[in-house]
């Protein structure tokens, strides 16, 4: 199994190319399902999350197609409705075919979905969504099972915002009879470029982006060219890990103003940042300051981003509160930093305090998700000596060659 290996101690130099969104290219890869011919796909980042959805829609029938970048999806030859346990388990964004399967076909079966063990994140509000737009919905044996004939706009309230839900019901009102209402919806720039992709397939989404989204359901949708937008938390990783290493990079290809949560937050702790239309500057500076976070819907400080912060709050200058208010169980990777010296006590409440120490020190380390990987990335980047991170798998799912970009950047890693 493959391991990351880090000698830490050298600050990040030179530009960084960043990939497309992992987070927009899977539901834009589900939505291809509503349409009876390709949708074809750009800027795809070379993921082990896009090689499970490809797997996912290829066993449902489609004709896939994937190169560098690049992944084209037939959906005329999708012919089974059911998306299976071993295909769906290892990704949460799989329940993402059942909005649009059920709204084409009238008929769905999925499998309860898995992905990164960070807490409860159910389901109900995509099933109770669905039935309000004239689905019937039944659990038995692990499997959602979705039966309608044509759906029927209706007016949905979401109890909290919740990204896949929003994306699920916004795919499958496309194609409902009538006007759907999403309220409480919510406002993630991926959201945005799913509806924005939807319209140029010739649906009538209007409020993307804001708390209200309204949907005037269509026949059809056709076939269309996709572009995927830069990846967000990608681009904060490489921001954090330069802040941290007293570095200077230059982060290009990427979308600013997607980023505005985490930017004020690293100019507290005493970052400076530049920014243009389509890049970062980011020029770390010591001491770094310590800085209170608490995790927030977009436009927020993410949640995908607590444990790469974390990492930075653990060597800055005095004491910082963090709190994780989006999932109950994403403070695993505590454990890890506290082996390699971090002094960090967790709270009741999903609060962490995190006591700033002047170094960090090698070990070997676990990662137990995906952002927690990459918070052990930054802390082997600070730490002395040599870190050895074990199951990077969680990694892989989610940044594209991620060692090779910070060896480019003068980092001592490789994998191993």
């Amino acid at each position: 199994m493959d391991k990351i290996q880090i000698t830490g101690g050298r600050q990040l130099h030179g530009k960084v190319n960043i990939s497309g969104a992992k987070n927009a290219a899977l539901p834009l890869i589900a939505a291809s399902i509503l349409v009876n011919g390709k949708t074809c796909f750009t800027n795809v980042p070379d993921l082990m999350d896009i090689t499970s959805i490809r797997l996912l829609l290829e066993d449902l029938g489609a004709t896939c197609k994937a190169s560098k970048g690049y992944f084209e999806v037939d959906g005329a030859s999708v012919k089974k409705i059911e998306a299976e346990y071993d295909l769906v388990r290892k990704m949460r964004a799989s329940i993402l075919v059942l909005g649009p399967l059920v709204a084409r076909f009238g008929h769905a079966k999925v499998s309860m979905p898995g992905g990164c063990a960070i807490g409860a994140r159910p389901v109900n509000m995509h099933l109770s969504g669905l039935e309000a737009l004239g689905v019937s919905i039944s659990i038995e044996h692990g499997y959602i099972e979705a039966k309608a004939g044509r759906l029927i706009g209706n007016e949905i309230y979401f109890d909290m915002p919740t990204v896949t839900g929003t994306e699920n019901l916004m795919m499958a009102a496309t194609l409902a009879k009538g006007t759907s209402i999403l309220r409480n919806t919510a406002r993630e720039p991926e959201i945005i470029a799913l509806a924005d992709a939807l319209n140029k397939m010739g649906a009538k989404i209007n409020g993307a982006g804001t708390a209200i989204i309204t949907i005037e359901g269509v026949k059809k949708l056709s076939s269309v060219d996709i572009k995927i937008i830069p990846d967000r938390i990608e681009t904060g990783t490489f921001m954090v890990a330069a802040a941290a290493t007293g570095g200077d990079i230059l982060i290009k290809g990427c979308e600013p103003h997607h980023s505005g949560g985490l930017i004020n937050k690293l100019k507290a702790a005493g970052t400076i940042i530049t920014t243009s239309t389509d890049s970062i500057r980011i020029v770390g500076n010591k001491p770094i300051k310590s800085v209170d976070i608490k995790t927030l819907p977009y436009p927020g400080f993410p949640t995908d981003m607590q444990a790469q912060f974390m990492t930075l709050m653990t060597i800055a200058n005095g004491n910082s509160m963090i709190h994780e208010s989006i999932f109950e169980n994403r403070f695993v990777h505590a454990n890890e930093l506290l082996r390699m010296g971090a002094d960090i006590s967790i709270s009741s409440g999903n609060i962490a305090m995190v006591r700033g120490v002047k170094r960090l020190q090698a070990a070997q380390v676990m990662a137990s998700d995906l952002r927690a990987s990459a918070s052990l990335v930054i802390a082997g980047l600070v730490a002395e000596g040599t870190t050895v991170i074990s199951r990077v798998y969680h990694m892989d799912r989610g940044y594209e060659a991620i060692e090779k970009k910070l060896a480019l950047l003068g980092a001592d890693i490789e994998r191993i």
